[in-house]
């Protein structure tokens, strides 16, 4: 069974774009090439900065829903792979949720 994969591009203007998809390469020329509509179609060059390999397209939709809930900062945090910020920021969003 062919594997699915979430992902994360930066774009030109410095945003996040979040998706996923069952081919990677093929979906990342398509946002490139500026041929995959919607946010990024506008936005190119886009650089992949997170990418991971996930079983089901459920599994990686709902990765991705988790991703774009995240703040700015922690998609910054993932993009450079600082796990300790991530984690940082998690323990100050779910302070905040309390309060």
């Amino acid at each position: 069974m062919k594997p699915f994969h979430v992902y994360m591009l930066r774009c030109r203007d410095g945003s996040y774009y979040v998706g996923h998809t069952d081919d990677i390469a093929v979906r990342i020329a398509q946002h490139q090439a500026g041929t995959f509509d919607g946010y990024t179609a506008t936005r190119s060059p886009v650089e992949l900065v997170f990418s991971a390999e996930l079983e089901t397209r459920i599994e990686a939709l709902e990765r991705e829903m988790q991703l774009k809930g995240w703040s700015r900062a922690k998609k910054a945090a993932l993009a450079r792979g600082d796990w300790d910020a991530i984690r940082a920021l998690a323990r100050r969003g779910a302070r905040r949720q309390h309060v």
